[in-house]
């Protein structure tokens, strides 16, 4: 039985109060996803073979420009839009809504934070997927201290011309990016640690080896799931710029860039858990009602069904409050506290629900063969991926705080 013939479309993760043009576009994107996805992505992720055949057809279908302003030739949707084409997606395969959403991270930021030069110069070739981009905060002894980088940019006197120095981890799409968002040190004078950081715009040809003037990518990390997409290193000897290429124009301004970026892929990452989610338990559901054991269905058995219950409350849950965290940014609102929220629960749930899937499946689950294998490997990832859970709780918490300070 295909999984995807028991998809029960008019109850879990809908969203209410969609337009004709949103409903259709998804409707687009499901049938690419069944059509072009599903039935390669394990080949593929054993083969750790990075998917060109889907990356083209999603140039083609537009998603590489989805949330670009029509005028710089995108196709001007919304987060949500955008969230909800990402949970499509990541029920495919996860790693190809990878090669979109730091893609997408580096668009928003120069939507929001570019200048018209800036935004003339990229955008429009962004729109298309022939620029494709990646951004770049972590170091190999960082995790999530963002305060301690170490990569730095030095100002030649007072010219516009600067040189980095330094190494930077876990670029997703580092390879096949041609444009990096990076996050550097810039000693600016100031007081605060997080206004000395500047995001500086780095071209480069897409590939390994020096890409670029005073620009290595090593080759790639190998990782325990989430391949085919490619997962690098950025090492900078020496690279010289300009002050053209500081995002904004204006250094000292990168820290608060980069979060407002990462506040939309939390929001993006929380829209991949739903996705793989809804994937785990299409196939928990459809192996339990074919499966039999002491003579009827393992649906049928009451441990079975009460994990099913369990699973689409949970994927159920993710989803709903992963619409409210991208509806809050739509709407131009602060929306930290609920995409710390929503990428916390999802992932978590996310992580829970892949693990009730693979328990169905019994020794199955184990094997290369079945699809939630590969599943299974992949969920980690959104656990850590746009900030760890300790890091979205921290968030949470403080924001807590300031909505319930004791008055007096």
């Amino acid at each position: 039985m295909d999984p995807t013939k028991v998809r029960p479309m008019g109850r879990l993760q809908t969203t209410e109060g969609l337009t004709e043009d949103q409903g259709e576009l998804l409707k687009l994107v499901r049938q690419f996803v069944d059509e072009q996805i599903i039935p390669v992505a394990t080949e593929l992720e054993h083969k750790d073979e990075y998917p060109t055949e889907i990356v083209e057809g999603m140039k083609e279908m537009g998603i590489f420009g989805l949330m670009i302003p029509e005028e710089y030739g995108g196709l001007g949707e919304s987060l949500l839009t955008y969230a909800l084409t990402v949970e499509e997606i990541a029920r495919g395969w996860m790693s190809v809504s990878g090669i979109i959403n730091t893609h997408f991270i580096v668009a928003y930021m120069l939507i929001q934070h570019g200048t018209e030069e800036q935004k003339q110069k990229y955008l429009p070739r962004m729109a298309t997927g022939e620029v494709r981009g990646a951004f770049s905060m972590s170091e190999p002894g960082l995790g999530s201290d963002v305060a301690a980088i170490r990569t730095k940019a030095v100002r030649d006197g007072d010219t516009d011309s600067w040189t980095i120095n330094g190494q930077k981890m876990w670029l997703t799409n580092g390879g096949s990016s041609n444009l990096v968002a990076v996050l550097v040190k810039t000693d600016l004078g100031e007081k605060s640690v997080y206004k000395n950081m500047t995001t500086f715009l780095i071209e480069k040809e897409s590939g390994f080896g020096e890409t670029a003037q005073g620009v290595t990518v090593p080759g790639k990390i190998e990782k325990m799931g989430y391949k085919g997409v490619d997962t690098t290193e950025l090492v900078f000897e020496n690279h010289h710029t300009s002050t053209a290429q500081i995002l904004g124009g204006v250094p000292g301004k990168g820290f608060y860039q980069m979060m407002d970026g990462v506040e939309v892929g939390r929001v993006n990452v929380a829209a991949r858990a739903c996705g793989l989610s809804m994937r785990a338990f299409e196939l928990g559901i459809a192996y339990a009602q074919q499966r039999e054991t002491f003579g009827k269905k393992i649906a049928e058995h009451q441990g079975i069904l009460f994990r099913l219950a369990d699973m689409a409350t949970r994927l159920e849950a993710s989803h709903q409050m992963m619409v409210k965290a991208a509806r809050l940014k739509d709407a131009g609102q602060r929306n930290d506290l609920e995409a710390g929220m929503a990428k916390y629960l999802a992932a978590e749930n996310c992580a829970n629900v892949v693990e009730q899937s693979f328990r169905i499946h019994g020794g199955y689950g184990y094997s290369k063969e079945y699809e939630i294998e590969r599943l299974y490997r992949e969920a980690p990832m959104l656990l850590i991926g746009e900030g760890t859970a300790e890091i979205q709780k921290m968030i949470i918490g403080r924001r807590l705080l300031e909505e319930f300070a004791l008055k007096g």
